[in-house]
């Protein structure tokens, strides 16, 4: 096969904003299955690479052929972004398709009542947003505030931090973070 699998099941696989661990659990496979194949460190059987594309539907002979974007696109459509979200949150990637940006951009949509976890998120790099609508609770480290539109955060990615959406209305914010962790 193609050695570009592993690059076309995580561009299609984002298209449609599932987790490999999504992916695998329609496909009937193992989580560990999807990752070695997107890494490309195995390659798919015909009879395996079937039964993981039957859950988007795309046919062999339409995985092959597709156009993957160009790495070095840029201007992006709304349909261009790439859900990284779950139910009451949307995280919409910039660029999702460019394994080698440098830079990771979202346009986020928290739902009333939404939270990241009580488990405080932590990972190397840098993050910053800027609130457009809504209000939202952000703590990192000891430190909480309620930010509204206009209002902006930026901090160090390695000091635990959350975000809640404490309000009745949604929260829309643009963020930025640096390395890319998604």
């Amino acid at each position: 096969m193609p050695e570009d699998v592993g690059a076309r099941l995580v561009w299609l696989r984002k298209q449609h904003g599932l987790s490999q661990r999504e992916l695998a659990k329609r496909a009937g496979v193992t989580n560990g299955t999807i990752s070695l194949i997107e890494k490309n460190a195995t390659s798919p059987q015909v009879a395996s690479l079937r039964k993981i594309l039957a859950a988007f539907p795309i046919s062999i002979a339409e995985f092959f052929s597709m156009t993957l974007r160009d790495d070095h696109q840029i201007f992006f459509s709304a349909q261009d972004l790439v859900e990284m979200g779950g139910a009451d949150i949307s995280l919409r990637l910039v660029a999702g398709q460019n394994r080698s940006r440098k830079i990771q951009m979202f346009h986020e949509v928290f739902a009333p009542g939404s939270d990241t976890g009580k488990q405080m998120l932590a990972h190397e790099g840098e993050e910053a947003g800027l609130v457009i609508r809504g209000q939202i609770e952000i703590t990192v480290g000891k430190h909480k505030k309620v930010l509204g539109p206009g209002e902006a955060y930026y901090f160090s990615s390695t000091v635990p931090h959350r975000f809640r959406n404490l309000g009745d209305e949604e929260c829309e914010m643009v963020s930025a973070a640096t390395p890319p962790s998604f």
